[in-house]
C-alpha cells in the first residue's frame, strides 16, 4: 500500500525568508485488531505490515507464541458504509483447537498496552503469560563496541525517516551484529510487534540469538515485548523507565540505555556485557 507517507502543503520560514512547498509527513492511521472476530484492541500506526503488527500485538500480549496457532490474518471487507475497504481492520484467526483468550483480555490488552498497570501487578502479568524464558545457551556475549556501531547502522537504514524526519525505528540485530530485519512506525511499540510478528509467521520464535535495539527510550512495554518473544538484549538511545529496568533484572533481560557512540548505561543482565576487568 502507498499509504506510508503523505503530502501536505506548508509554510516555510528560513532566515526571514518565506516560501510555501510540499512537505512529506508519516502516515498515521487507526489499526483495529480483531481476534476471531470480536474486536480486541486499536492502536494507531504508519499502515503497512498490519499483519506482522497484529501477530506480534498478539505474541506481547500472551495470546501466540508459535507460527501453528495461527490459522490466517485478513483484512476486513466493506469496512465503510459504502462498502470500500479502508485496510484500517484486521481480524486474526486462531488454529482449530488453540484456546480463545476469555473475552476479558480485551480489558487487558488495554490497561498493558499503555502500562496502565502499575508496579508489582505489570511485572507478575508479564511473568506469568511469558512462553520464552530468557535462556540464551550459551549466552549472548556483545562486546560494548559492537553495540556502539548499531545506532549508526539503525538509521542508515531507515529508509522512510529519511523522507519524513517522523519515523521511529526497531531492529534486530545477531550477536556478530549483522542486521536481521528492521521496521518502521510512528510508534516505537508497533515497529516492536513487527519484528516480533514477523519472526512469529517465519517460525522464528524466540529470539533469543539476538539484540533488539529501539530509537528513543527504553519503556516498559518494550521491554515486556522484548521478553515475549525472548529476545536477551534490548538496547535504547535514549533513557529506560523504572518500571522497565525492574521487569529485566526480574526476567533475565540485558537492558543498555542512553546507547550513543561509545557512551551507554547497563541497568540490567549486564552478565551478557563484555565488560573486561574493570568493573
Amino acid at each position: 500500500m502507498g499509504r506510508v507517507t503523505e503530502r501536505r502543503r506548508t509554510i516555510r520560514i528560513r532566515e526571514g525568508t518565506v516560501s510555501t512547498r510540499p512537505d512529506t509527513l508519516v502516515a498515521e492511521e487507526p489499526l483495529e485488531i480483531r481476534l476471531n472476530g470480536k474486536p480486541l484492541a486499536i492502536t494507531m500506526r504508519t499502515p503497512g505490515d498490519d499483519f506482522a503488527l497484529a501477530a506480534g500485538f498478539l505474541v506481547s500480549e500472551g495470546v501466540l507464541g508459535a507460527a501453528e496457532e495461527l490459522q490466517s490474518i485478513v483484512y476486513c471487507a466493506g469496512a465503510q458504509a459504502d462498502g470500500s475497504n479502508t485496510y484500517n481492520v484486521v481480524d486474526v484467526k486462531l488454529a482449530p483447537g488453540v484456546a480463545v483468550p476469555d473475552i476479558t483480555l480485551e480489558r487487558n490488552v488495554y490497561t498493558t498496552s499503555s502500562c496502565g498497570l502499575c508496579g508489582k501487578a505489570s511485572l507478575d502479568a508479564v511473568r506469568t503469560t511469558a512462553r520464552f524464558p530468557i535462556a540464551d545457551t550459551p549466552p549472548v556475549r556483545v562486546e560494548p563496541s559492537l553495540l556502539a556501531g548499531l545506532p549508526d547502522r539503525l538509521r542508515a537504514a531507515q529508509q522512510v525517516f529519511d523522507r519524513t524526519g517522523g519515523l521511529h525505528a526497531a531492529a534486530l540485530f545477531s550477536p556478530e551484529g549483522e542486521l536481521l530485519d528492521i521496521r518502521e512506525d510512528v510508534g516505537r511499540h508497533n515497529a516492536v510487534d513487527k519484528l516480533v510478528g514477523r519472526a512469529l509467521r517465519d517460525g522464528r520464535l524466540p529470539l533469543s540469538r539476538t539484540i533488539l535495539l529501539v530509537s528513543g527510550r527504553a519503556s516498559f512495554e518494550l521491554a515486556q515485548k522484548a521478553v515475549m518473544a525472548g529476545i536477551p538484549v534490548l538496547a535504547a538511545v535514549s533513557a529506560p523507565s523504572s518500571l522497565a529496568v525492574d521487569l529485566a533484572a526480574e526476567t533475565g533481560l540485558t537492558l543498555v540505555g542512553f546507547l550513543r557512540g561509545a557512551n551507554m548505561n547497563v541497568y540490567a543482565g549486564d552478565e551478557r556485557i563484555a565488560l573486561g576487568t574493570g568493573v
